[in-house]
């Protein structure tokens, strides 16, 4: 069942709905920004219902219990809450001192989402891809930047040729000018989605490359133009993108693509480690005097 698809479906099932049922239905109408991180217990309470007649309400839906309900209204409105909506949904996670509880368990299900959903298969063949590519290009703006950064300055230590993509001193498509169908782009967007990320997108299947997505859902917009999508979790809790997943995920592929290369990238440490040392690049066990 499409996420997009909730508020329509609202309005079809309307009229076999019960009294109850549609005091639900008219709430989320109005309020599917609000209800979409409330608890089946907290909609009840806030409609005047009971928890059950709620949990009644998302099957009659067509959904099997309310958190796939609740899920369906997460991702029609991750891509349209302002920052300043976002901050607002603090408030219906907690009002308890203890929020940060509440974060780190939300960023622990993103990862356990993460790790029940990613297709191993796609992930060996992202890998590969990634390897035997002539070129690798990783883009990612805004909140994805750091994804991004991170991702780019450790595939550099392990292959040869790697590009990260910036807003920078020139344009984005002129990075990617060169791109060809022997190079491989990793296009890295969670919401709201970048304008700017799927514009080039666009123009890199246009250069007939291939592009690896790691994004939020599969059916987010850097999927629909990926050749391979990889899936990262990030429900949203407030006015900053839970990165934790991905961030873990990426950290899964360059370990992956470390062990491919494993003699080469060993050879260059070493001797990355004897200029680091020559050079005092990280403190080490001297002793500093005055």
């Amino acid at each position: 069942m499409k996420s997009t698809n909730i508020l329509k479906l609202i309005q079809a099932k309307y009229n076999i709905l019960s009294k109850g049922q549609k005091l639900i239905a008219e709430y989320i109408s109005d309020n599917y920004d609000k209800a979409a991180f409330m608890t089946a217990s907290k909609l009840g309470i806030t409609v005047g219902v009971s928890e059950s007649t709620v949990v009644r309400f998302a099957i009659a839906l067509g959904f099997s219990g309310y958190p796939k309900l609740q899920e369906s209204l997460q991702e029609l409105i991750k891509n349209k809450l302002t920052t300043v909506q976002r901050l607002n949904m603090t408030d219906e996670l907690s009002n308890t001192k203890k929020l940060y509880k509440e974060i780190l368990r939300a960023d622990m299900e993103n990862i356990k989402s993460t790790i029940d959903s990613l297709d191993e298969v796609t992930f060996n063949k992202v890998v590969e891809k990634i390897c035997t590519a002539e070129k690798v290009y990783v883009l990612g703006l805004r909140s994805s930047s750091t994804l991004a950064a991170y991702f780019g300055f450790y595939l550099g230590f392990i292959l040869k040729n790697v590009k990260v993509v910036v807003f920078g001193t020139s344009d984005v498509f002129e990075q990617l000018l060169k791109v060809d169908k022997n190079d491989v782009v990793i296009g890295i967007g969670y919401p709201r989605y970048s304008r700017k990320t799927l514009e080039a997108l666009k123009y890199i299947r246009e250069q007939k490359c291939e592009i690896v997505g790691i994004t939020d859902s599969y059916v987010s917009p850097i999927s629909n133009l990926a050749d391979y999508t990889l899936v990262a979790s990030s429900n949203l809790v407030s006015l900053v993108d839970s990165l934790v997943a991905p961030m873990s995920l990426i950290n899964s592929l360059i370990i992956a693509i470390a062990n491919k290369n494993k003699e080469e990238v060993s050879r260059y440490f070493t001797k990355l480690e004897q200029i680091w040392d020559k050079y005092n690049i990280y403190d080490g066990k001297e002793k500093f005097s005055l």
